[in-house]
């Protein structure tokens, strides 16, 4: 039971990185010293997919689920096996990816500008 718990808490915890990777940026907007943690979890979620690093959340919760006697997640990975099909059809896969990136960008764009307006308000 506890095994089963922490493979939950692991897919939780991993669903929350995703949304951090994708919307992290536009806390940087408030809390800008936090923008180098986003670099940092985008350069590591978009490399799970584009460059097919192993994800640590991902073996952790396969350790956990094979220690509840549970399978582990498919070869597919975490994002197809709890998100593309469930929350958005498998169609759709490129343009959620797309629309995450397009995310990310905007909000560095909007950091970069509110950077920008500090740094000249600072220099009077």
């Amino acid at each position: 039971m506890p095994f089963r718990v922490l493979a939950d808490v692991l897919a939780v915890t991993h669903v929350a990185f995703i949304a951090y990777v994708v919307a992290g940026g536009f806390l940087a907007w408030r809390w800008p010293r936090t923008i180098g943690l986003h670099v940092l979890a985008v350069a590591w979620g978009f490399g799970t997919i584009l460059i097919g690093f192993d994800c640590p959340l991902t073996y952790a919760e396969n350790w956990a689920r094979r220690q509840a006697g549970v399978g582990e997640l498919p070869a597919a990975g975490f994002i197809d096996h709890y998100l593309t099909g469930v929350i958005y059809p498998d169609s759709a896969l490129g343009l959620v990816r797309a629309l995450a990136a397009l995310a990310v960008l905007v909000s560095w764009l909007g950091y970069a500008r509110l950077y920008q307006r500090r740094l000249s308000s600072r220099v009077v």
